[in-house]
């Protein structure tokens, strides 16, 4: 088995070019994840503008971990903090990367799905919308990009780890006619992720730009509840072509589904539409329908703001139980009730252009 402590040794070798000690000491590296099958990532927070002076450095730590005995891939992300101006003699380096969001090769079309509060069930919404455009024949990938809690590897009945066959492009996992991504694949079930922003940012953009996605009609991104660091980071750098805000008809969850659209109005992202989820129960025992959350909620916010309302999700058993078991309900029971809101949503969306 790969010792931790070794590969920490060799990294305690490799002089950090900036202070006078090794990139650990210097709080340089972070993050390291050390697998059992002999995968070895960390992040390298460094300073933009020493950006091409640390390739070299992230060449001698590639090198010398891969001769570790154990080790089978190793990956490594640059990613900057901010650092002072430049003194007003100097003249700022015009900047090599492309300036606004750019279009990710392969893929036609990104959708986020977005909630202002968590627990509404936008991760469900998102797992059954993928299977639904897969079954109508659309090529459709599925990026979790909630890194505190990711949930898609659950859901969509996926484990184990990505290959990585060179170490820097990531292999992404498939099932259910979907091609799918998670943090959660590259960690255990109860290892929680403790990360700053920038590490953060660092991590999605690994997995937007170095995960081999193939050709794609549509990319869906499980963003995570809020107004933070990860939807910035994906309107900033990817063009999104249009969000899904999925909310409670409660006021709670309304006020914060909001903040989601306005922060996506501030970001010139496309709002496509909002779903009303667990908007009413149906009894399995007498039949009687009862709106647990209130119920219009949504339907009057995408009123007012001239948006469509997609769909309204009721609160079932069975959607759950779906979910939990790996199958989501437009797999496990593609004929119910429950499966065709989703199916009517992929629908529109492709009619609509969007996937």
């Amino acid at each position: 088995m790969l010792d931790r402590e070794a590969v920490l040794d060799i990294l305690k070798s490799i002089p950090d070019i900036v202070s006078e000690g090794d990139i650990v000491s210097a709080g340089v590296m972070r993050a390291l994840n050390v697998q059992t099958d002999g995968t070895v990532r960390f992040v390298m927070e460094i300073a933009p503008s020493a950006a091409t002076a640390y390739e070299a450095v992230k060449a001698e730590a590639e090198t010398k971990l891969a001769a570790l005995e154990g080790v089978k891939s190793v990956s490594i992300v640059l990613t900057g903090h901010s650092e002072q101006p430049a003194p007003p003699q100097l003249k700022p380096q015009k900047s090599a990367e492309p300036a606004g969001p750019q279009k990710i090769p392969g893929i036609e079309k990104i959708i986020a799905i977005a909630s202002g509060k968590g627990g509404v069930g936008k991760s469900t919404v998102s797992a059954n919308l993928a299977c639904a455009l897969a079954a109508q024949g659309r090529r459709v990938g599925l990026l979790d990009a909630d890194m505190y809690g990711p949930s898609q590897p659950r859901m969509m009945g996926v484990s184990g780890r990505p290959a990585s066959p060179d170490g820097k492009i990531i292999l992404p996992m498939r099932n259910h006619g979907v091609t799918m991504m998670s943090i959660g694949l590259m960690t255990n079930d109860d290892q929680a992720v403790v990360w700053r922003g920038p590490m953060l940012m660092g991590a999605l953009q690994q997995m937007i730009t170095q995960v081999q996605w193939g050709a794609l009609d549509v990319l869906l991104v499980d963003l995570p509840p809020g107004t933070g660091d990860v939807q910035m980071t994906l309107s900033q750098k990817a063009k999104v072509d249009g969000a899904i805000v999925v909310s409670t008809p409660q006021d709670v969850a309304l006020l914060d589904a909001r903040k989601g659209i306005d922060m996506f109005q501030q970001l010139n992202v496309p709002l496509v539409g909002m779903i009303e989820n667990m908007s009413t129960h149906i009894c399995s025992a007498c039949g009687h329908e009862e709106h647990v959350f209130g119920h219009g909620g949504v339907a009057a916010e995408a009123d007012k703001l001239g948006i469509p309302l997609l769909a309204e999700i009721p609160l079932h058993l069975d959607i759950r139980l779906a979910a939990d078991g790996g199958a989501p309900i437009v797999v496990s029971q593609p004929d119910s009730s429950q499966a065709d809101a989703f199916a009517t949503v992929a629908k529109k969306l492709i009619a609509e252009g969007l996937a």
